[in-house]
């Protein structure tokens, strides 16, 4: 049988989700617990790879087992064994044929960032203190809907065989006098993918780029021309879409 695990985690303490050969990953606290409760070697698919610092409020993996699970049980039974940082939501049955990663449908992330000191948005907010052009910064993205080849902003020697993306959002939002998220969603993302966005469109927002110059970013297709890579604790993976909860 199949089973979906809905989680989320704080990712400071973590080289990203993927297994790493020197440093901690959350895929292995999750795959280490499973097999620990469940007596057998668990491998579990997570329905992407955030990078290390990256944060997920929703995060899904599949793994396979043999055993007709109390769903429920094992949930409280992980959020017991599994670190601080990691908190499961729920754990569900789900089709043979649901693939954590290749099923979903859409991904959301937020990027967050507030323009004056404050010492309790610092771990998970980018302190910025540029004049930007948020309405400007709001025109860029609806361009960037307009694209489907984000080569751009892939990080550079990533083994991916497309930079193909369905962007259907990407859009400032402001939260306060000094703080905005930016909201992007796309059936999929490359890796650096939003970090990279986030750091061209903020150079729009401070004039260095126009919006000519961004769609010329755009489809020159070289991470060397857009702009630098922003800090990762200030990414969350927000949500994740699936056929069954759509």
């Amino acid at each position: 049988m199949r089973y979906f695990v809905w989680f989320g985690y704080d990712g400071a303490a973590y080289h990203g989700w993927q297994i790493q050969p020197n440093g901690n990953s959350v895929q292995e606290e999750l795959q280490r617990g499973l097999s620990t409760l469940l007596r057998e070697d668990i491998s579990v698919t997570g329905a992407g790879r955030t990078d290390a610092g990256v944060h997920a409020r929703v995060m899904v993996a599949h793994f396979d087992t043999e055993k007709a699970l109390d769903c429920r049980q094992l949930a409280y039974k992980l959020n017991r064994l599994l670190p601080q940082d990691i908190a499961v939501d729920r754990v569900e049955p789900v089709s043979d044929d649901l693939h954590a990663r290749f099923s979903a449908t859409s991904r959301t992330y937020h990027y967050y960032i507030h323009t004056r000191k404050n010492p309790f948005r610092r771990a998970y907010s980018c302190e910025m203190h540029y004049d930007l052009d948020f309405a400007k910064m709001n025109e860029a993205g609806r361009i960037l809907t307009t694209y489907e080849d984000f080569g751009a902003f892939c990080k550079a020697h990533s083994d991916v065989k497309t930079t193909l993306c369905q962007v259907t959002k990407a859009e400032w939002i402001q939260t306060s006098d000094t703080s905005w998220y930016f909201e992007i969603t796309a059936n999929r993302f490359l890796r650096n993918m939003v970090r990279a966005v986030v750091g061209t469109l903020v150079d729009v927002g401070r004039g260095k780029l126009t919006l000519d110059d961004f769609r010329k970013v755009i489809e020159g297709k070289q991470r060397s021309d857009a702009g630098e890579s922003m800090p990762a604790n200030a990414l969350f993976l927000e949500n994740i879409t699936y056929p069954l909860n759509t």
